[in-house]
């Protein structure tokens, strides 16, 4: 799977109004192009384990290179973090309502969160609809530093802390994203992990009833 790991090494770390670093374009338009083609339709808003999706060849073998030494060397050196022994947590997104995008800090249990955007370009994410805002506080969507559109195999990569905050403005639809958490202890990964498989079977029997 074509990764621009490269772009990765290279970009700047940016401190405002957190650490950050933005990489239009790592998933290459050819390799975004594939990836989309295997991604299943998801109903249900929530995050989902790998596992419990069925997932085509090009984008499972996109998660199992997120997943990879590459992958976790180059956000580290980014960094400049030890994440040797960090365990990972890797969920998929395939759809927001009205609830989500609020402004929040990710749980100290992920200390670095790495988020890839696999939407095309459309006139609701170019009129800033669910565009990830990188935030100055805890109490206003419009006191933002940085935005960013979840399209086009975008990068966006930050370690976790008490004001990392971010949220959204509201998007209801097909909004396909990627989380990547490189987590404190193996305890806080699996408990993250049982907790979206429960959520993800609750939302299948739901669709089957």
């Amino acid at each position: 799977m074509q990764l621009d790991l490269h772009a990765l090494r290279a970009a700047p770390v940016n401190p405002d109004p957190f650490n950050h670093v933005v990489v239009a374009n790592f998933l290459p338009p050819d390799t975004l192009a594939r990836v989309q083609r295997d991604l299943p339709p998801i109903a249900r808003g929530g995050s989902f384990p790998p596992d419990s999706l069925r997932l085509g060849p090009a984008a499972r073998a996109l998660v199992d290179d997120l997943e990879g030494p590459a992958m976790r060397s180059a956000i580290a050196a980014r960094f400049g973090l030890d994440l040797d022994a960090a365990p990972t947590m890797l969920t998929l997104r395939g759809r927001t309502g009205e609830r989500d995008g609020r402004i929040h800090c990710d749980s100290t249990a992920k200390r670095v969160t790495v988020l890839i955007y696999l939407n095309p370009a459309t006139s609701a994410f170019d009129d800033h609809q669910g565009c990830l805002r990188l935030l100055r506080g805890p109490n206003d969507l419009e006191d933002f530093v940085v935005e960013v559109p979840p399209v086009n195999g975008t990068l966006l990569a930050f370690p976790n802390g008490p004001t990392a905050w971010h949220g959204h403005p509201c998007f209801v639809g097909q909004r396909y994203s990627i989380q990547l958490n490189y987590m404190a202890t193996d305890q806080a990964a699996r408990f993250e992990l049982r907790r979206h498989r429960l959520s993800a079977l609750v939302k299948r029997f739901a669709r089957a009833a």
